[in-house]
């Protein structure tokens, strides 16, 4: 049997290209390529290309993120191509991409997640109120954006007001999100119809920053990850449990992670990523590691779990 003809497709058009190059890199470099043929595609300037080599593909990989990648767009044009991708499907990705839309079924399978409300441009919205709902401080995101990108937290009029007028130049309709205080967790997720609970990670960024910012996600040192986390074995399997249920809700397929809050004995479920990053300094690969698998071994893994599909 000959290689796998692998299409590793990364880079595109949102506001995470970066991480997505660098989670492609990551990636290239750990696939065995004794086993698979790569080849390279980037969504803004190959997918001609990708659409004339699609018949000479057997798998693609996608590690895209943030918009026209990891909310069912490419997803959707693979589909068309009739080629088997890694990863979640069209509605999966999608569904876990809106942040309102997930939190209503997380909460539909009694899953705790923070109060919202959903915040729209085109009406007025009052900062005194909002607050009064909340309390304060408050958190402020757009609908469908990943890596904490546009992410305030708030404690004043000033500073909400401040934030809405931010948040709105990039997105039509934000979240208003109370704020939890509490530790930071992550559990990553492998598998289809029967998926498992890879170890939990605390993340604890240095002082200077407020929450698990883009700059404490992705700058080397600005975060200490500790994996497992040092927590409780009944809290850690809490945890993992939630993290297995949302995969599961979402209909996921592949790879997950899910982003938590830990405030003494309640966990808060923020959101879950069908496209975790990937890269060097990423939680996924740290949560593998520490499982026993090499990340040359989840990607084989990843691999039959998408053929096998």
């Amino acid at each position: 049997m000959g290689k796998r003809r692998v299409a590793l497709i990364a880079g595109g058009w949102s506001r995470e290209r970066e991480i997505s190059l660098k989670s492609g890199e990551f990636v290239y470099k750990n696939l065995d390529k004794a086993k698979y043929q790569v080849e390279r595609y980037d969504p803004r300037s190959d997918l001609v290309r990708l659409i004339h080599d699609s018949k000479n593909i057997d798998i693609a990989l996608i590690f895209l993120h943030g918009k026209k990648g990891e909310d069912g767009c490419m997803q959707g044009f693979l589909d068309l191509l009739d080629l088997p991708y890694v990863g979640s499907g069209v509605l999966a990705s999608s569904l876990a991409m809106n942040k309102p839309v997930s939190k209503e079924l997380f909460r539909s399978i009694g899953l705790t997640v923070p109060q919202e409300m959903l915040l729209s441009k085109d009406r007025e919205c009052d900062p005194v109120e909002i607050l009064s709902i909340l309390g304060k401080p408050v958190v402020i995101k757009p609908v469908a954006e990943g890596s904490s990108i546009g992410l305030n937290i708030c404690a004043t009029r000033e500073e909400l007001a401040a934030a809405l007028e931010e948040t709105f130049a990039m997105s039509s309709q934000i979240i208003a999100e109370e704020y939890i205080e509490g530790r930071e967790v992550s559990c990553g997720v492998i598998g289809n119809s029967e998926p498992e609970a890879l170890p939990v990670i605390e993340i604890i960024p240095q002082k200077e920053h407020r929450f698990f910012s883009y700059t404490a996600k992705y700058v080397p040192g600005e975060s200490k990850e500790i994996c497992p986390a040092t927590l409780s074995d009944e809290g850690c399997k809490k945890i993992q449990a939630y993290a297995l249920k949302a995969h599961s809700v979402l209909g996921c397929k592949g790879f997950s992670r899910s982003d938590m809050i830990v405030a003494g004995n309640d966990v808060y479920l923020l959101e879950t990523n069908t496209l975790p990053g990937m890269t060097e300094n990423s939680l996924f690969p740290l949560a593998v590691r520490t499982a026993g698998l090499t990340v040359s071994q989840f990607l084989d893994r990843l691999i039959e779990l998408a053929l096998n599909e």
